[in-house]
């Protein structure tokens, strides 16, 4: 494919939302814009902030997805159903996978110097969307400078790389950091979708200008990107082969709507099915009213 015939990249605004007890992030996936990149359903920008703020979310339940936690600052303690502890802390990932269903809390802990994350759901493929549930921490990931840009692979393969974390569809991640002005260029797979959020600074893609909580979609067909970096510019790559969408609903995934509604009444009347969290039962989370019931 020519640059000539290559679609046009997407800018999308990241939309502001409330996590947990009024703290205010920013989500990228989903939007009405894009749904889905890959099978990334979901991509929150939280932070950076300052110590003054703190994040605190109560049980809660999810189905159908994995979780993904990426920690650039600040520390925050994991617990969920299936008896894990975990706190995650800068340069680390938790991966909770949801499956038929399990229950998490998450809060930050005191006494750091502020707080910034980046949270992603995967949905499941719909043949493993009810597989066992399960948690995993990687508190070690691959590391490198590439063109002088700093590199950590979260998820996948890239550049002779290959991340430990177990996911269950083609998919990439990269954190990328510039500490300097300067240009470079990344290898893509055509058949990949991606998407490029900036956290800090400011990015151009193939002359085309994105700043912070701002969203660049490429539709597949890239085998190569050319960025243009301004100092001090921070970004997540993510991508993925096209996948079949999904129903989404307030901490819920699947592939039908009847599903959801029974994930719902499941969470409402406290069945088994999510179990509990140690020291998070009083602080459980009312699912909202289902729009389409």
């Amino acid at each position: 494919m020519s640059t000539q015939e290559l679609p046009p990249i997407d800018k999308i605004i990241a939309r502001e939302a409330i996590l947990g007890e009024g703290l205010a992030i920013r989500r990228a996936l989903p939007t009405k814009e894009r749904r889905m990149v890959g099978a990334w359903c979901f991509l929150d920008h939280l932070g950076p902030v300052g110590p003054e703020h703190s994040l605190s979310v109560g049980a809660h339940p999810h189905t159908c997805l994995q979780t993904f936690t990426w920690m650039i600052q600040g520390e925050v303690l994991h617990r969920d159903s299936l008896g894990y502890e975990q706190v995650i802390r800068p340069g680390q990932v938790n991966l909770m996978t949801a499956g038929r269903g399990i229950s998490h809390t998450e809060d930050s802990l005191p006494g750091g110097d502020g707080m910034h994350t980046v949270q992603l759901w995967i949905a499941l493929p719909e043949e493993q969307a009810n597989m066992a549930p399960a948690f995993d921490h990687y508190p070690d990931l691959p590391i490198w400078l590439q063109d002088g840009v700093d590199m950590t692979l979260l998820v996948g393969e890239f550049a002779g790389h290959t991340a430990p974390t177990k996911v269950h569809s083609p998919l990439i991640a990269v954190d990328l950091q510039s500490k300097q002005a300067q240009t470079s260029s990344l290898a893509l797979k055509p058949d990949f979708e991606y998407g490029i959020l900036v956290l800090q600074g400011q990015l151009s893609v193939e002359g085309q200008s994105f700043v912070a909580n701002e969203f660049a979609y490429f539709a597949p067909g890239r085998a190569e990107l050319d960025l243009t970096w301004e100092a001090g510019t921070h970004v997540i790559l993510i991508g993925g082969a096209p996948a079949k969408p999904v129903t989404m609903w307030w901490n819920f995934v699947d592939y039908d709507k009847s599903s959801i509604v029974q994930s719902q009444l499941d969470w409402e009347n406290h069945s088994e099915r999510f179990g509990s969290v140690v020291e998070g039962e009083h602080r459980r989370l009312a699912a909202p009213a289902i729009p389409w019931k």
